[in-house]
C-alpha cells in the first residue's frame, strides 16, 4: 500500500456541498456512504485529487459551526479568473480578488458556502530572484 494524504472537508449540508463542488469545480462524485440520512463519507475527484467530505457531527464540526475558515485548498488552474467567477456565482465569497501576486502567480481566494477556502491561481513566469524582489517591494524587506 502506498501512503498518501487526502483532505477531508467537514461541512454543514453535505448533499448541497457535493452539488456545489460539482458545479463550481467540476468535482466527480465517487463512492458516497450515508448513515441515518447523513453523508458520513463521500469521495470526490477534484482537479485530479481525491477529496473526502462528510456531514458535521458532534466529533467533527464544520467551519461554519466553529465560526472560522476551514481547510485552505491550493488550486493550480489555467483560468483562475473564470474559475473564481464560477464559484462566486454559485455562492462563494471573495477573500481576496484574483490579481497578479508578488509571489509569482495570478490568483485569488474564495470561501465556499461551507467555510472552506480555495486559493485559485496560475503561475506567472518569474525567476526566483524576481519573486523575492517583488515580495521585498510588497512587504518592505
Amino acid at each position: 500500500m502506498t501512503q498518501s494524504v487526502r483532505p477531508k472537508l467537514v461541512v454543514r449540508g453535505a448533499e448541497a456541498a457535493l452539488a456545489f463542488y460539482e458545479k463550481a469545480f467540476g468535482a466527480e462524485l465517487g463512492p458516497c456512504y450515508r448513515a441515518g440520512g447523513q453523508v458520513v463519507q463521500a469521495e470526490m475527484l477534484v482537479f485530479g485529487t481525491c477529496v473526502l467530505l462528510k456531514e458535521e457531527d458532534d466529533a467533527d464540526r464544520s467551519p461554519v459551526s466553529l465560526g472560522r475558515p476551514g481547510v485552505l485548498l491550493d488550486v493550480i488552474a489555467p483560468d483562475p479568473d473564470g474559475l473564481a467567477d464560477a464559484a462566486i456565482e454559485l455562492g462563494a465569497v471573495v477573500v481576496f480578488p484574483v490579481g497578479d501576486q508578488p509571489y509569482g502567480a495570478r490568483g485569488g481566494r474564495v470561501r465556499d458556502p461551507y467555510g472552506h477556502e480555495w486559493l485559485i491561481q496560475t503561475p506567472i513566469s518569474l525567476t526566483p530572484d524576481q519573486v523575492q524582489r517583488a515580495l521585498d517591494e510588497e512587504f518592505g524587506a
